[in-house]
């Protein structure tokens, strides 16, 4: 189905559930300023508390530009982007910024950790930046600190590597890093922009089971994008990004 979602997306999985839509886009349009094409264009997505959504497409197709928006990085030309009940284009910068520090946990395809710090303390990092994730995490364990510890027991970092640089870390210990500081504080929402491009076969699907199954216990809501389609067979759900130049850049909300 071009150019939407189909009723599935709009009124299926996450209305049974019940509950108000933790992610709500509707009539999104977005161009950059030199792309020769119509960009990224979507009718609506609609994601409810707690469940994953696989977004593949190739290259260019948009799937960073789509987490931008949820992350309120990017706002688009035209449309809403509702993330918690909150339309993002009402917040000022800084209002952004704070809702994403507050409720967004981030896993980037270069993993973005700090190599000055240690494993412990770029888990840390959100709690930091954010008195209601230092709540929450506290909240978890006695204190950050042992939410921090636990998450990185429920990831297969052994204690030994807490706290040395992450720099000494292999590239699959690094992205497990990566993913324990964005599941600290609990989060309502985790999007993961190609996290296992690095990896090879085997250490993408422990990779995938493992950032599903942690979302799955703290109740977050999974947007994880990629261009490779075999990673999409652990989610329920499933929206294809089609090539720009076709025009038809999101089609149907399905199972994977």
């Amino acid at each position: 189905m071009a150019n939407g979602i189909g009723e599935r997306s709009a009124h299926g999985e996450a209305s049974k559930a019940g509950g108000d839509a933790v992610i709500d886009l509707r009539d999104i349009a977005f161009t950059w300023p030199a792309q020769a094409g119509p960009g990224l264009r979507l009718d609506r997505l609609r994601l409810g508390a707690g469940e994953q959504v696989f977004v593949c497409g190739p290259s260019g197709s948009g799937k960073s530009t789509l987490l931008s928006m949820l992350a309120g990085v990017l706002l688009p030309q035209q449309g809403t982007v509702r993330v918690l009940g909150t339309v993002l284009g009402a917040l000022s910068a800084s209002q952004r910024d704070r809702f994403r520090a507050d409720h967004i946990g981030l896993v980037f395809q270069q993993f973005n950790l700090l190599p000055y710090l240690s494993v412990v303390d770029n888990v840390l990092l959100p709690c930091r930046f954010s008195p209601a994730r230092r709540k929450r995490a506290a909240a978890q364990g006695e204190t950050p600190e042992a939410a921090a510890y636990a998450l990185l027991r429920q990831l297969d970092l052994s204690p030994a590597l807490w706290q040395r640089p992450v720099t000494q870390l292999s590239v699959g210990q690094q992205q497990r890093v990566a993913a324990a500081r964005a599941l600290i504080g609990c989060p309502q929402v985790v999007l993961a922009d190609e996290p296992t491009s690095a990896l090879d076969a085997p250490r993408q699907r422990a990779f995938m089971a493992l950032l599903q199954r942690e979302c799955g216990i703290a109740g977050a809501s999974l947007v994880f994008v990629s261009h490779d389609e075999r990673l999409s067979a652990g989610f329920a759900q499933r929206v294809s990004l089609a090539a720009i130049d076709t025009m038809d850049v999101i089609h149907a909300l399905e199972p994977a």
